[in-house]
């Protein structure tokens, strides 16, 4: 939401693009280099041309999209590693603007997910679904470029409110992230303090029990701007999907940019954020295995259940901008996360005289990691044509200490919903722990170190060719400290990386690429032997396109994707060990357009066709998260700012809709459409209101489904949050 008397677009004049304005219209393509040669006229009447040679890269000087408004911003680093226009990017790229989180009050990265074309999000308490896609959870979130694991049942999946865009990349990603999921990357780009103040504050009110209060502060610490401080602190409670559904979540961002001299900058970041929830674990079936339809908001837990985690996060970012051109980047990022649950949920299905037995889990979790890169990006001319290199090198490590305890039967017997509600409290770790029944405790660990390089050579002007190679080496350790047993693997692999985009014409670029990526796996086999990593290929084919000076881009891509060596447990009957024979085949389509028709109208809009095969099974539990995974999905989310009479409104909806899916387990749910609606009102140039409508039709749907007795989770009923800021 932008709030300003009139939303319309900024657009950068093409006198901002200085030499580049030339370079762009003279070859007809968009190119994200600006080492390259401009051709400027010096004489009007004989045309004749001067060369020009300008160096650098433009793109890392991209305004935020805070700053460019609307919902299309001009490159993305997902991925890729040095800043490249969309369309020059040979893979499936979504970026979500500011603009568009704000219009469509999203919260927390698995909202957003729910909204994003090509996603897919198995709900939970926000703040602790899974996020999909292409029938894989994204395991891993990355801070500008730096990764740490992001696992939904231990709360890590991000808040939104300290960052400017969301890049989604989906296909793996070897080349820069070469141990992480099939589905791909998220990149969250941080909110950078300002050259001048701005600030605003916020208050937010709901019907499901909602509220927010949000200050956001930043500007120049010195009087020459060379220092320049961030501050952000947002208190929210979500909405509650089912009654006692309490999600109080707390965030506090602190950033300083430091100018060292007019080419180098340091910057720093610190973010926390608090969860403390009344976990909702979903619904069990009725006593026919159907869905409880028009129960929708009962809870069907303990009031007790218990969610609490803290995460903090410390960036420092070394930038260097050479003479040359080149650009030099060091990164690291510091994490701790630190997250303990004990709730308890249904057992089973509901008897005829609506009882049901009763489970219960609890865990401690700590987890440490860290990630460092450094790396190296250079424009270089060749055969009369622009070409980039990047080279670099990156570490990560990831510690995760988990106490876990699991019981079956709470009660002895069956309860009523009331009861449930009512349980006496249970330590569900501390009796596991006393008793040894359904306790585990385990010590994992995985640590790589990596070389990458990256190729971008322009033979003639409208083809870039794309290659790239990883070398990694990786250490995976598992301490399972109940059994006594002790596993670890080191290796080496090599991931490569291949594509190439062929421009048509100035709106439109065929692309193609190769992908690959690998994940080490803590499963071992009957000699006692961790196993082999997973490794996934992508084959990806596709058209981009361009318009409106980038303000509008479209993307329709083919692709499809092998995943082989899964861990599978043999055929043999109480077997210990596992296998590596897991083969899965997934295939599939996706069409989406993002940006603004004119200066008012903005849209993103999408629709995915997702085929997956399981070729050799591991387990039902592993391979039956595909069945889950609608073929069909379509996103469409558009807003209109008014001019004259109406200026100042600006109205917004838009509509999520799936195809059926089921689980593993024979729980089926039918596909659904759910609307929502936004209106705006800016009473001033520092005063406006939202009111955000979901669900406006009261849909009653599922939109995940699981056992017998849980995760099968009912979407929110109609809904409605309103909104007052102000802006400094």
């Amino acid at each position: 939401m932008l709030f300003t008397p009139s939303r319309f677009r900024y657009r950068a004049p093409l006198a901002r693009l200085g030499s580049l304005a030339p370079l762009a219209l003279g070859l007809g393509l968009t190119v994200p280099w600006t080492a390259a040669q401009a051709q400027q006229s010096v004489d009007a009447d004989d045309a004749t041309l001067e060369t020009i040679t300008v160096t650098g890269n433009r793109l890392y000087e991209m305004l935020p999209s805070e700053a460019t408004e609307g919902y299309s911003v001009d490159a993305a680093t997902v991925g890729t590693k040095t800043p490249a226009a969309l369309r020059d990017i040979p893979q499936s790229i979504s970026v979500v603007t500011r603009d568009a989180i704000e219009d469509q009050n999203l919260l927390t990265l698995d909202e957003l997910g729910r909204r994003t074309p090509g996603m897919r999000v198995l709900s939970n308490d926000n703040g602790r679904s899974s996020i999909y896609a292409r029938g894989y959870e994204y395991d891993e979130a990355n801070i500008d470029g730096l990764p740490a694991p992001m696992t939904s049942i231990n709360g890590s999946v991000p808040s939104l409110v300290a960052f400017d865009r969301v890049e989604v990349m989906r296909g793996p990603s070897g080349l820069f992230n070469s141990t992480s999921e099939m589905g791909g990357i998220v990149n969250l780009v941080r909110k950078r303090p300002t050259y001048d103040f701005q600030g605003h504050t916020q208050a937010s009110v709901g019907t499901r029990g909602q509220h927010r209060v949000l200050t956001d502060l930043s500007g120049p610490i010195d009087s020459r701007g060379r220092v320049r401080g961030r501050l952000i602190i947002d208190d929210t409670d979500h909405a509650e999907r089912v009654d006692r559904n309490d999600n109080e979540q707390n965030d506090f961002y602190a950033a300083l940019d430091i100018d060292l001299d007019d080419a180098t900058t340091l910057g720093l970041g610190f973010l926390r954020n608090t969860k403390e929830i009344v976990v909702n674990n979903g619904q069990p079936v009725d006593a026919n295995g159907d869905l409880l339809y028009k129960r929708r908001t009962a809870f069907y837990g303990a009031d007790w259940n218990d969610f609490d985690s803290q995460a903090n996060d410390w960036i420092a970012e070394l930038t260097h901008r050479f003479d040359g051109g080149g650009y030099g980047r060091l990164a690291a990022r510091y994490s701790n996360r630190n997250a303990s649950y004990n709730y308890a949920f249904g057992g089973s299905a509901l008897d005829a005289d609506e009882t049901l037995a009763v489970a219960g889990t609890a865990s401690r979790v700590d987890q440490e990691s860290v990630s460092v890169d450094a790396s190296y990006s250079q424009p270089f001319e060749a055969v009369g044509n622009v070409s980039e290199f990047v080279v670099g090198t990156d570490y990560k490590r990831y510690d995760t200490d988990v106490e876990a305890g699991r019981s079956r039967d709470l009660t002895g017997g069956r309860v009523t919903l009331g009861e449930l509600n009512g349980l006496a409290y249970v330590d569900i770790l501390d009796s596991a722990r006393t008793t040894g029944r359904g306790y585990t405790a385990t010590d994992t660990r995985l640590e790589e170190t990596g070389l990458y390089s990256k190729l971008t050579f322009r033979p003639i002007a409208p083809l870039a060719l794309i290659a790239g190679g990883r070398f990694s080496h990786f250490d995976v350790g598992l301490e399972d400290s109940v059994a006594g047993d002790h596993q670890s693997r080191s290796d080496d692999e090599f991931t490569p990386y291949a594509g190439l985009v062929l421009d048509l014409d100035t709106y439109h670029s065929l692309y193609a690429s190769y992908s690959q990526v690998f994940k080490p796996q803590t499963s071992y086999d009957e000699n006692g032997d961790l196993l082999e990593p997973r490794e996934g290929d992508q084959y990806e084919v596709g058209v981009k396109g361009s318009y409106f000076g980038g303000d509008l881009n479209a993307r329709l891509s083919g692709f499809r994707l092998y995943d082989e060596n899964r861990a599978a447990t043999p055929d043999d009957t109480g077997a210990s060990y596992q296998v590596a024979v897991g083969k899965m085949r997934i295939q599939g389509v996706e069409l989406e357009v993002t940006g603004s028709l004119t200066d008012q109208w903005d849209v993103i809009a999408g629709y995915t066709y997702l085929d997956t095969e399981v070729q050799e099974a591991a387990t039902t539990r592993d391979d039956g998260v595909f069945l889950l995974m609608p073929k069909n999905t379509l996103n469409l989310w558009t807003q209109y700012a008014f001019a004259g009479a109406l200026e100042g409104f600006h109205l917004g909806g838009g509509v999520t809709a799936l195809s059926d899916f089921d689980s593993s387990n024979g729980v089926e749910a039918p596909g659904y459409a759910v609307v929502d609606a936004m209106v705006g009102y800016d009473f001033t140039s520092h005063l406006s209101a939202q009111l955000n409508v979901n669900n406006v039709f009261d849909r009653d749907y599922y939109n995940r489904v699981g056992g017998v007795n849980t995760f099968n989770m009912v979407g929110a009923p109609a809904n409605a949050v309103a909104s007052l800021r102000y802006d400094f």
